[in-house]
């Protein structure tokens, strides 16, 4: 997408968003440190979702020391698939997908299979701290498996596809949907190799999508048509992004959803430092959109989340602006 813009200059015509500034004029500037746990702590993040009532995968258990890592075999003996991850790890690192386990043998997305022994090691890993934020000792969460929708088929490879919002000040301002491919070993990773969709805020459609930063058409293993992706629920989905401000305080972050097929629109992560690569996906440069939130003040009355969703939906639609005209 960038390959044309060769100074800095041309990057800021774009309104395209670099680390620094991130860092320093939104994360530093609105996001207060003694809230960073709230969402670096998926634990945490679980139970103000739920005391907000949302909806989340199912809790099954949590291994906090080395002595509890083999009860992991009993904990998970009647659920047929299960996640395992660290509580605060970042970048989709040290999270384990089981689809099915039988006798010993635990099957991957892939169809790859480990053994108890590399469940467990897995888990001590984990403990030790080799996933998580700073490297301090961690422990793991294990979680319900979610069943994507049926309407996300062909969309995604061997795992379930998520929604990536930011929000400012409690505004949306841009979206993506993070596809999982052969390549990224069924998780939702960009920089593994799942695909990102920029979602056009107001609609829920395709704007564009991308692999390894480079546009692509059709999903690499599955040859879906990518720009037929239209997420359902999308209202809900941005209402539910739009009042983890009120969950967490925090006015820039980033919020992971994922839609069940029989629980519908789930909170999966908060993030307080999220990437810059849905710029890529949705072919746009946040600052545009963030100098106009900013621009808004604060007013005494503020809007309620659909308040917020109804304006962003307004101010940053693609599709409903060229329907407009």
């Amino acid at each position: 997408m960038f390959s044309r813009l060769t100074s800095p200059s041309k990057l800021r015509h774009k309104g395209i968003m670099g680390m620094n500034q991130r860092n320093h004029s939104y994360i530093g500037r609105y996001n207060d440190r003694s809230k960073y746990p709230l969402v670096d702590d998926k634990l945490k993040t679980k139970i103000i979702a739920e005391q907000a009532g949302c909806t989340v995968p199912t809790l099954i258990g949590v291994i906090r020391n080395q002595a509890e890592v083999k009860t992991i075999h009993k904990m998970v003996e009647k659920w047929p698939g299960f996640v395992i991850k660290p509580a605060q790890g970042s970048g989709g690192k040290g999270i384990l997908v089981i689809i099915a386990h039988k006798d010993g043998t635990y099957t991957k997305p892939s169809g790859a299979t480990i053994n108890k022994e590399d469940v467990e090691r897995h888990i001590s890993n984990a403990l030790a701290g080799l996933f998580s934020l700073g490297g301090k000792n961690d422990v793991a969460v294990v979680e319900n498996l979610i069943k994507f929708d049926d309407c996300f088929d062909g969309f995604s490879y061997e795992g379930v596809p998520d929604v990536r919002i930011i929000v400012f000040k409690g505004y949306p301002v841009m979206a993506m949907m993070r596809c999982s491919t052969s390549a990224s070993d069924g998780k939702a990773n960009l920089h593994q190799g799942a695909v990102g969709v920029g979602i056009d805020i107001a609609t829920g459609r395709a704007v564009r999508a991308v692999q390894f930063d480079q546009p692509i058409t059709h999903h690499p293993d599955t040859g879906k048509e990518l720009s037929t992706l239209q997420v359902p629920h999308w209202e809900r989905l941005l209402t539910l992004a739009s009042s983890a401000w009120e969950m967490t305080g925090l006015g820039y972050m980033g919020t992971d959803m994922v839609l069940d097929k029989e629980e519908g629109p789930m909170v999966l992560e908060l993030n307080a430092r999220p990437g810059l690569a849905i710029q890529i996906a949705n072919g746009a440069g946040l600052l545009p959109r963030l100098h106009h939130i900013e621009s808004l003040g604060s007013p005494a009355d503020y809007p309620k989340p659909e308040e917020r969703v109804a304006y962003a939906a307004k101010q940053f639609g693609i599709f409903a602006k060229s329907i407009q005209r």
